[in-house]
């Protein structure tokens, strides 16, 4: 009993706090306004989850500022759909989809393969897709959903498309590399012996412990590219309660609040993706000071 309310509980009661605490603050917070950022005429991007939600406005931004961007996902009807609506708003956009499912790596292999065969250069990429709150289950590879998805799919991602990220960026114009994070890092702790989350499932402590793996490659990325003296960053930003469909794996009663609520209280996905779309694009960012920050 004692063991259960440890393994499963505890977790969801941190996170369900936290999440009311980053709720007050942001209800009393100024809401980022995203200023004006230069143009990306020439740029390739790519938008993990950028079918919908923050990853949608991401792309949307960027591809009315002039990138040719790429919307990696794994529903193509979406991700073709959200193509045509940026298409339709901004009649020059460059923007394409590319399949990618985050819990395959496979697929993830062969995503960078298909981009590597049309030889273009890469300046941003936005990891941005994500699960939170997934019923207990394992990816293609036998990794924990969250584990898998938030953070392994993402790494290999990364690490598969450096030496593009490399060959592109140049003094005072870097690439980059975003990693869409989350202040449920706070609570997270590795569990080295028990990555899978197999000795007692949760999935509050299972996100968590994903967000956390995140945060801490984005921080450790950052600091070997410096150390190599090669033009790309790597930063981590997270975008606060956003009203995206993330949430839909919520206890039933807290869905129902958040139903009620969301649209009142929570940032909008155009409001979530300002501080995303600051990252990727500000070159107040390039100043060293702050990327080591």
């Amino acid at each position: 009993m004692l063991s259960a309310v440890r393994t499963c509980l505890l977790p969801a009661v941190g996170l369900y706090l936290l999440g009311l605490k980053v709720l007050l603050v942001q209800l009393f917070s100024t809401r980022l306004r995203l200023p004006a950022m230069p143009r990306q005429d020439g740029k390739v991007a790519i938008v993990t989850g950028g079918g919908r939600g923050i990853g949608y406005e991401v792309a949307r931004h960027m591809a009315r500022l002039g990138a040719h961007v790429i919307i990696a996902g794994r529903d193509e009807q979406e991700g073709l759909a959200a193509v045509r609506r940026i298409c339709e708003e901004y009649k020059k956009a460059k923007v394409n989809f590319n399949k990618l499912d985050l819990a395959s790596l496979q697929s993830v292999r062969q995503f960078v393969q298909k981009f590597k065969e049309q030889d273009l250069p890469l300046n941003i990429l936005v990891n941005n897709a994500g699960v939170m709150l997934v019923p207990e289950g394992c990816t293609e590879d036998g990794f924990e959903q969250h584990f898998g998805v938030n953070y392994l799919g993402h790494f290999l991602l990364t690490w598969l498309l450096l030496d593009t990220l490399k060959d592109s960026g140049k003094c005072g114009d870097f690439s980059r590399v975003v990693n869409v994070s989350s202040s449920a890092h706070r609570i997270g702790k590795i569990q080295l012996n028990d990555l899978n989350s197999r000795q007692g499932y949760s999935a509050h402590a299972a996100y968590c412990q994903s967000k956390l793996a995140q945060l801490l490659f984005s921080s450790h990325l950052n600091k070997e590219l410096q150390r190599g003296g090669f033009p790309v960053s790597s930063c981590a930003v997270d975008p606060g309660m956003v009203d995206t469909a993330l949430y839909r794996h919520l206890w039933t009663p807290l869905r129902l609040v958040y139903s009620a609520i969301a649209h009142l209280l929570l940032r909008t996905p155009e409001e979530g993706a300002a501080s995303v779309l600051y990252t990727a694009l500000s070159p107040v960012l390039e100043d060293p000071i702050y990327v080591n920050g």
